[in-house]
């Protein structure tokens, strides 16, 4: 098992999970944040169709989603996006929304091996995405890894998880921000 990788966010702040679908996002997010700082574009999409895998919801889904993130970033409350955001432009409105709260965004990048990816994906049974699109994220994740990447976009930090060790040796720690 890897050292303790203790990751320092300040509070309040923006933190964008990137990663494929079955990249264990969503329990990153359950182990190391509230429930209510979590906003989720599965449950925005159920929320919306009643359907968290129904694709067709997107749009109106993540429109909710950002009108949420806004007012929770004006409130100064430490919010989580939990959505697939491997591209570029997935990230561009998030990383707006947090300069304008005047908040920190940090990325949370899950990289792993794309057979661990693909089998977790699998092993969520009804609610697995189809292969062919889980692929197609693991190579976006990829271009926005490459170069410069997520770090000249406008992040304070990212941190890129390569191994499920390396994602269950994280410790989050708030910090208070002064002002």
């Amino acid at each position: 098992m890897p050292p303790r990788i203790e990751l320092r966010l300040p509070d309040p702040c923006l933190v964008v999970l990137v990663g494929a679908a079955g990249a264990g996002k969503t329990t990153f997010a359950g182990r190391h944040f509230a429930p209510d700082e979590v906003l989720s574009s599965d449950a925005f999409r159920a929320l919306i169709a009643g359907d968290l895998t129904d694709q067709r919801a997107s749009a109106p889904a993540f429109a909710a989603l950002h009108r949420a993130l806004r007012l929770r970033l004006s409130r100064g409350l430490l919010t989580v996006v939990d959505a697939t955001s491997v591209t570029a432009a997935d990230r561009r409105s998030l990383l707006r929304a947090a300069a304008e709260a005047g908040v920190a965004a940090v990325a949370i990048v899950l990289d792993l091996p794309e057979g661990i990816v693909l089998a977790r994906n699998e092993a969520r049974g009804g609610l697995a995405v189809p292969e062919g699109a889980v692929r197609r994220h693991l190579a976006r994740l990829a271009t926005s890894l490459r170069g410069p990447g997520l770090g000249a976009e406008g992040f304070a930090r990212v941190v890129v998880l390569r191994e499920p060790a390396e994602v269950d040796a994280v410790r989050v720690v708030r910090v208070e921000r002064s002002g």
